[in-house]
């Protein structure tokens, strides 16, 4: 299916400012409230993504919301607005943690969560509250939002048949990508072996349009447009049993997305790693969360609940890794 034109446009995507409009020293830290590191990292992470930083700052979304009760966005802009603006040193979350069963059903205050599982929900959540007031939306225009702008991007998935090569293209939106770590050593050998071609058969196998009937095919998922802001998992659950993979995933200062794209040729498209997520512990069920963040002051901070401590980029570089934010 080809991608079709949005019938409307919810955030002109000429008017996201990729830099800071302010520069200044780190925020506050936040307060854990039990249980609640998996939350805090994320909301940092949030908080010093530049663009989304900057809207949420303009305050233009609370200005417009007519929603009742329950908005993520309008949260998310107090909450950014509290930590880049007070002077207080810690800040207590309370709201999120307040509104928590409506960012997602199984998260609880005084129970362990998972960061990734958290980010999902908390863009979803911002996502649908900026089209709320707005019904049957077509799929296009959807992925128009100030959300979807900043962390959206496009996959193309190809599948060739293996008998007459026959070719079946579909697109698909995402805001983040989860990747699979368990035979790489690097953040780009695991997005090599993402957009590397996979046998489809058995069950999952191709009906092909010319033989009606299903035929062994190969699969191939591709970036095919870019997001400002690329939001990846280094996928560290072993199994259902929460094993964890514990190893160290190197991932570099600046990425360049072009060899993983659907058109390989040109320039390159470059990103700068900006914040990161670090999960410590012998389980995924267990542990402990902090991040490292880039502040508007062009400086690397450790974020670990209350404290925020500079340091330098080696550090942050030699991380076991878990969620990478990198910005265009």
């Amino acid at each position: 299916e080809a991608m079709a034109l949005p019938q409307r446009i919810f955030f002109p995507l000429e008017e996201i400012c990729m830099d800071w409009q302010q520069r200044q020293r780190p925020g506050a830290g936040l307060c854990n409230l039990g249980s609640t590191c998996y939350i805090n990292v994320i909301l940092q992470c949030l908080t010093y993504t530049p663009p989304l930083a900057n809207y949420l700052l303009s305050r233009d979304h609370s200005q417009l919301c007519h929603q009742q009760g329950f908005c993520m966005m309008c949260i998310m802009e107090a909450h950014v607005r509290k930590v880049l603006r007070s002077s207080a040193n810690v800040i207590w979350p309370r709201a999120v943690i307040r509104d928590l069963k409506f960012i997602g059903e199984e998260f609880e205050p005084d129970m362990a969560g998972d960061a990734y599982e958290f980010l999902r929900c908390a863009l979803e959540a911002m996502q649908k509250a900026c089209l709320s007031g707005s019904s049957d939306v077509d799929i296009s225009s959807q992925t128009t939002t100030i959300i979807h702008q900043i962390f959206g991007g496009f996959l193309k998935s190809r599948v060739t048949c293996l008998r007459c090569q026959a070719v079946s293209d579909s697109y698909k939106a995402f805001l983040h990508v989860l990747l699979d770590i368990k035979g790489a050593s690097s953040l780009t050998t695991a997005l090599q072996d993402f957009v590397t071609p996979k046998q489809m058969d058995g069950r999952r196998c191709f009906k092909c349009s010319k033989y009606e009937k299903k035929v062994t095919a190969s699969k191939r998922v591709t970036v095919h447009r870019v997001p400002k802001v690329f939001t990846v998992c280094l996928e560290r659950a072993a199994d259902h049993t929460g094993k964890k993979i514990s190893k160290i995933v190197e991932y570099p200062e600046y990425l360049d997305l072009r060899p993983y794209m659907s058109d390989t040729a040109g320039e390159p498209l470059l990103y700068s790693l900006y914040a990161l997520v670090v999960h410590s512990g012998d389980t995924c069920l267990d542990g402990h969360f902090f991040c490292y963040t880039k502040a508007s002051n062009g400086l690397w901070y450790k974020m670990d609940d209350e404290s925020v401590d500079n340091c330098g980029i080696h550090a942050v570089l030699r991380q076991q890794a878990y969620l990478l934010f990198y910005a265009r």
